[in-house]
Formats: C-alpha cells, structure tokens, sequence
C-alpha cells in the first residue's frame, strides 16, 4: 500500500517578526483564520489523508502536527496559525495547507481571504494526497512513484519506491528527504552511481525552487540543516547555480537487485512547483525484471 510521509519541523528557528513592512491582519481576522483551521482540521479523518488512526487518539480529526507535515510546513509554525499568532503566511504555504486540509474552492477562497493573500490558483480544487492519488501510485507497482514537493520531502511514495534505494519506512519523517538523503545518508548515496552530478542537479533545482519560498522557515531550515551536516552540499550550495526541473533517465544501483537503468517523468498536482508525482519506468528489458523482482520483497514485507 502506499505509504504517507510526514513532514516535520528539522529543528527550524520559527520567529517571525512581524513589524510594518509585514502587514499580518487585524486580530479578528487571525482570530476567525484559526478558527476555521481548526474546523477544517477536526473534520477530517486520519483514514481520508492515508494516515493510521492508532489506539491513543484523543483528538478529532488530525493533529497539528498531521496537517503540518501533510502540507510540509513547520509544527510549531502551523501551531502559531492555529493560535492566532500575528505571523505571515504566504500564498504558497496557504496553497498546502488548503491542499492538506482537503479544501473544496469556497472554502480555500475563504481561507485566503482570512489571510489577506490573493490566490495565484484560484479555481484549484485541493484534493491532497487522496485516496485516489494513493490507490493509483498502489496500482503503478513495480514501477516506483513518489509525492514529492519542490522542497524534495516525500510525502508518500507505494512499496517499490520505498525499497528503491533503502528502507524509507524504518526512517524517522524528518529524514524523508530527497535532498537530505543523498548528502547525508550512506545507503541512500551507494544508490547513485552518479551521486556528484545527481546532487549537483538537485541543488540547483532546490535553489531555483527556493526563490518563491526564501522567507519561510521550513526552507531555510533544511538549508541549515544539510550546511551543518555535509561539507559537500556547503560546496555545492556557495555556486549559486540554478535549473528548472525536467525529466531523463537516471541510475539506481539497488543492494538486491542491482543497476537499474529508469525513465524519470515528473506529473504536476498543482501550480508548478508544488507538490508533484514522480514516477520510474524502466529503460530497458533488464531494469523491467530487476524491479519486479524488487516488488515481490516488498509486496511480502507490506
């Protein structure tokens, strides 16, 4: 089945000044914005967004913490949100959290009216991750495919992506990061034959990305995080250098099954840069068999 990834905080300093070049909304408004957040939240069951219920739920609906890394932002962020807090959301972020929230259009009109914020999308339906988004990355077994966001989180992925380069299930959400991954995690890197121009690619998309997302938090807490963790992507980071995302075919080298030779195909869910499906088809009669024999494994361990 597939599997849902949460998103957390990565340790992100969430202080966010507001000051008179940052105009946050009359108190009343953040008072009615949070609100309807939480109306919005407690309606949904943790079944609808692909998460487990688990024994020890007290809460109605979803969690602080479940809509805010469904919508890869910061906890402590979203929390403030919910608290009326005078802080600044953006377009974008409002975007996801709408998306995460499974907003039909007038309710997201009113979420970015509250807000103050104009809709870049405004006749954009916010399905999410949905059950029919999940049972059709289920029904693209063997092939691996994954929810990503431009940010590079894994929002959910089927079996076969999830044993593509490690076991993505026995990692903590905070880690579920492409970006984190490939500089940071020793399997993750053994996986990429061609880990210097496949990191040096991701950097450059990360950055472009970035640049309609420079203020937030969870953004540049992930660029701290990785230059505190890996020299190489400190290196890589200081050239500036910037790409738009495109698809080619890449290599995987899988511990059981060995190379495996993929057609990359990115499907967008929404306004470009946002959240995306990310699909690998094999290149050739060799890669077809491996990754079957990859999914049985998988399909058994599930």
């Amino acid at each position: 089945m597939a599997t849902i990834a949460q998103v957390p905080d990565h340790g992100q300093d969430t202080r966010i000044a507001a000051g008179p070049d940052r105009p946050e909304g009359s108190e009343a408004q953040r008072a009615a914005l949070a609100a309807f957040l939480r109306s919005r939240r407690e309606r949904i069951s943790p079944e609808q967004v692909g998460l487990p219920r688990g024994r020890r739920r007290r809460t109605p609906g979803l969690r602080r913490e479940e809509v805010a890394h469904l919508a890869a932002v910061g906890v402590t962020w979203y929390t403030w949100l919910e608290q009326a807090r005078a802080i600044h959301v953006s377009a974008q972020v409002l975007d996801a959290i709408a998306r995460a929230l499974l907003l039909d259009p007038s309710e997201r009109t009113h979420l970015f009216a509250l807000a103050g914020e104009s809709d870049p999308a405004p006749d954009t339906d916010c399905p999410g991750v949905s059950p029919a988004l999940r049972l059709m990355i289920e029904q693209l077994e063997p092939y691996p495919v994954s929810v990503q966001n431009s940010r590079y989180d894994i929002l959910a992925y089927n079996r076969t992506y999830g044993r593509l380069l490690c076991d993505l299930d026995a990692l903590p959400f905070e880690d579920r990061n492409c970006m984190w991954l490939a500089f940071t995690h020793p399997a993750w890197q053994a996986g990429l034959p061609d880990w210097e121009e496949t990191v040096r690619v991701m950097t450059a998309k990360f950055r472009a990305s970035m640049a309609e997302h420079i203020a937030e938090p969870a953004w540049k807490a992930l660029v701290k995080r990785l230059e505190q963790s890996s020299p190489a992507f400190r290196e890589i980071w200081e050239r500036h250098e910037v790409l738009s995302a495109g698809d080619r075919t890449k290599r995987f080298r899988n511990p059981q099954v060995g190379m495996l030779h993929l057609h990359h195909t990115t499907l967008w869910l929404g306004p470009r840069h946002g959240p995306r499906l990310i699909t690998y088809v094999p290149a050739d009669a060799e890669s077809r068999e491996r990754l079957e024999r990859l999914h049985v494994p998988a399909a058994a361990g599930a």
